[in-house]
């Protein structure tokens, strides 16, 4: 049998999003993440073209965490033709479960509502995926355990380690044909109020490593003291706080912080609105997963308790009507859909509103627009003047910066072949592969979308220790 090993790059190629790796390997197909192009419009006009690969010669897939950007083809991939094991953690398959189900109606949603009223060029317009094929999906899913190596297929085995970043989520090692390949998945920070240190690589003959903040460190400064500036600042103008969150880990996290205010006795009397119904699901996934998070259970039904969580959309217009002032936490994180795009048709063209940003904004989001003063932003096909305070909240970021990614590189006692910088833009993803190339000495690249590379398999070579060792 042919012991090569070949690596096709169909997404988080010289982007941040869209990841998707295809691994041939012993005669076996096996594609690590498969998540969505989001961003830009050509990014996002990807996801509709057909892979170049044969789907259905597809034979597993294996996912490093939930979030949308790794997991969102899934349904798409399903409808055209795989018919293999969807791998991942418990939580991450609760989660992947969430998103995918909000993914199918939001996009169910959006078609519906351009065919009404007729702001899109496709006649009629129609959902990628829709709920049917999440319900198809699902049924495909396997959970796997933490730290166990598992035999996949014959010669060919895989193992899971907690990587922080999100509830669930994992740095990937693959061991076949004599190397190891790892796939970092997105690497979570060294300290974070909800989520426990991420575990270390190593060994790694193939290393495939995102680079999200590959080009900047996250800044340093009292988190608690900034927002609470930002919440006494609004209620002093009477306005909304509006913050556009990820309904993974980023809204729990928000929740916990402005408790631990309140706990002090530091917060002023504003209500604080959570209006995100992934965001509340994921809540639940966080009760029945004790073991992945630090929140003690005491504490997160006192959070729970604080927050109002909004149940119906006719609450989302009660709390849009209510003039006094309050804090809203409402998804998207990226302000590319979801409630958040209500509440910013009704506030976004009032001073006293503030908008706070509070993580990675993709190149082509409105988060993106806003974060770089754009005077107006288009929702539903009509254009709205940016009127609010918009605010970037550093320090909240669930993605490692530079440094905590050369950290999380530590630990490995081989030469890798090869690091493959990914999941990044491209001026990260470069300043990333200097400081590799620059710290280890390793060779590094930055593969380019669909580019395909090929390893000669067999006994792995004997090669030089970690010169930083």
């Amino acid at each position: 049998m042919n012991e090569n090993i070949q690596i096709h790059f169909l997404g988080a190629a010289d982007t941040v999003t869209g990841s998707k790796y295809l691994i041939e390997v012993l005669g076996k197909k096996i594609m690590v993440d498969c998540g969505l192009f989001q961003g830009l419009k050509k990014l996002r006009n990807l996801n509709w073209d057909s892979l170049p690969v044969d789907v259905a010669a597809i034979d597993a897939v294996l996912l490093t965490h939930a979030h949308l950007d790794h997991t969102g083809y899934l349904p798409r991939l399903v409808k055209s033709g795989f018919k293999g094991k969807i791998y991942g953690t418990a939580p991450t398959l609760d989660i992947a479960e969430i998103i995918l189900r909000d993914s199918a109606k939001i996009q169910e949603e959006e078609a519906a509502q351009a065919n009404e009223k007729g702001y899109s060029k496709h006649s009629p317009a129609k959902p990628l995926y829709d709920l049917k094929d999440v319900d198809k999906t699902l049924l495909r899913f396997e959970e796997t355990p933490l730290d166990q190596w598992l035999p996949l297929f014959d010669g060919i085995k895989v193992r899971y380690q907690y990587n922080g970043h999100i509830l669930g989520a994992t740095f990937i090692e693959i061991d076949a044909a004599g190397k190891r390949l790892v796939f970092s998945g997105d690497i979570g920070r060294e300290e974070d109020y909800l989520l426990f240190p991420y575990k270390k690589p190593e060994r790694a003959d193939l290393l495939f490593i995102e680079s999200t903040y590959g080009d900047r460190l996250h800044q340093a400064g009292n988190i608690e003291e900034e927002l609470l500036q930002h919440v006494k600042e609004t209620y002093q103008e009477g306005g909304t706080l509006i913050i556009p969150s990820f309904a993974v880990e980023r809204t729990q996290t928000l929740m916990y912080l402005l408790w631990q205010l309140r706990q002090k006795g530091l917060m002023p009397n504003m209500p604080v609105y959570m209006d995100s119904p992934m965001g509340a699901n994921v809540l639940r996934v966080f009760h029945r997963s004790a073991k992945w998070h630090k929140l003690p259970k005491e504490d997160c039904d006192k959070m729970c308790d604080y927050i109002q969580t909004v149940t119906s959309f006719k609450e989302t217009w009660e709390i849009i009507d209510n003039k006094s002032p309050k804090i809203v936490i409402a998804g998207s994180g990226m302000v590319t859909g979801g409630r958040v795009l209500t509440y910013l048709t009704k506030y976004l063209e009032k001073p006293e509103t503030r908008v706070l940003l509070v993580g990675y904004q993709a190149e082509g989001t409105r988060g993106r627009q806003l974060q770089e003063g754009a005077h107006e932003v288009k929702i539903y096909g009509k254009y709205y003047p940016v009127k609010a305070k918009i605010i970037l909240l550093q320090g909240l970021s669930a993605h490692a910066d530079q440094r905590e990614l050369l950290n999380w590189l530590g630990d490995i006692k081989n030469t890798p072949e090869k690091v493959f910088i990914v999941h990044g833009e491209a001026h990260a993803a470069d300043v990333l592969r200097v400081k590799i190339k620059d710290e280890y000495g390793w060779e590094c690249v930055v593969p380019e979308l669909y580019s395909i590379e090929t390893f000669e398999g067999g006994k792995p070579k004997i090669l030089a220790s970690n010169p930083s060792k």
